[in-house]
């Protein structure tokens, strides 16, 4: 993967700014680009700390509009899934199809060998392909959200702070003189700031979400819900209702509008099904034992996983887990003398 004209991903934070300066001294030609998402004073803002960076590092900066392929690959699929009953992951969605879907079909139409991110992951290429491994920082590791991103646009990318921890890139950041090495990260989905996603969804579709019943497992009436899609499976806090006792939300049904509420131990689960299998570095499922994470900060746990076709695996964890949900990833771990590979994900059902 010696990629020699790179397209760097920057977001105007420390990451990618290091990033740039990082591959800059390994030699590469790297040019900057931004995605405006959406046209909100945070968004603009951080293109032109993007666009301060590039230019303390002497290199191009370009800022693409993307809020409309954002609005309808990552923001509808968002809402939409919510709606349906699930939970989503719009950072899985939006490295799929905006971070390394469009800024590689775009990088190589205009002249770059390959694109570039600030992303805690590391990769390796043989005769079978790029493989995903963890970042050596464990705690930042972003394998998970990268699972479902083609492998075609991994084996064109870059992930220079794998081999590095988050306070070693904030010393890097002063030691460079970057303008933004003290700033701080965002913890909340770039497009909902302060988290209110309910709030968030209501003014996307102009309505407030249909009221439906909380029930118990035997389909037993405790009461009104402000509606199914305000609610996410293992949900104790908020739920509006007063029964004497601690409940949490065990199961949602998008087109009754029903939230099944019960004890704890209801929602662990063995056995769960998974879709849309997106593999890296192999063809096919040739191992059946997996350390399997279901959520980003889910511990990963041991599972037999079998292929059942059509891109759907079945996974049988050997302990009960907590909580998996419709719409997150399941997340397939092995090892092997590199280190650890994340060797693919696939949307639980």
């Amino acid at each position: 993967m010696s990629h020699k004209k790179l397209l760097v991903a920057m977001s105007g934070g420390v990451d990618s700014s290091v990033a740039v300066r990082l591959l800059l001294e390994a030699g590469y030609d790297c040019a900057g680009a931004t995605f405006l998402t959406s046209r909100s004073a945070e968004a603009v803002s951080a293109a032109n700390d993007a666009q301060r960076v590039a230019s303390e590092l002497g290199i191009e900066h370009m800022t693409l509009d993307l809020t409309d392929e954002f609005r309808r690959d990552v923001i509808e699929y968002f809402v939409r899934t919510y709606e349906e009953g699930g939970t989503p992951n719009p950072c899985v969605m939006c490295n799929r199809k905006i971070k390394f879907g469009l800024l590689a079909d775009y990088a190589l139409s205009h002249g770059f060998d390959g694109i570039a991110t600030g992303h805690y992951a590391r990769l390796s290429a043989d005769e079978g392909g790029v493989k995903l491994y963890c970042a050596e920082d464990m705690h930042k590791d972003q394998t998970y959200v990268l699972s479902h991103v083609p492998e075609k646009s991994l084996a064109i990318c870059h992930f220079p702070l794998g081999g590095l921890t988050k306070a070693r890139i904030r010393s890097l950041a002063a030691e460079y003189g970057i303008s933004v090495a003290e700033k701080k990260e965002s913890q909340d989905i770039c497009f909902i700031p302060g988290g209110d996603y309910v709030r968030f969804i209501t003014e996307f579709r102009g309505k407030e979400p249909q009221r439906g019943r909380f029930i118990d497992r035997d389909g037993k009436i405790l009461g009104e819900n402000r509606g199914a899609l305000c609610y996410t499976i293992g949900q104790s806090r908020g739920l509006g209702i007063a029964l004497g006792r601690k409940v949490f939300v065990t199961d949602k049904n998008a087109v009754t509008g029903e939230v099944t509420l019960g004890e704890s131990s209801e929602l662990m689960k063995t056995t769960v099904t998974a879709s849309e299998l997106n593999l890296i570095g192999c063809d096919s499922l040739e191992e059946s034992r997996f350390e399997v994470k279901i959520r980003y900060a889910h511990r990963a746990a041991l599972a037999s996983v079998k292929y059942m076709g059509g891109g759907r695996v079945e996974i049988k964890f050997d302990e009960p887990q907590r909580a998996p949900a419709r719409g997150q990833l399941a997340v397939l771990y092995t090892e092997d003398s590199h280190g650890r590979r994340a060797v693919g994900g696939a949307v639980i059902d």
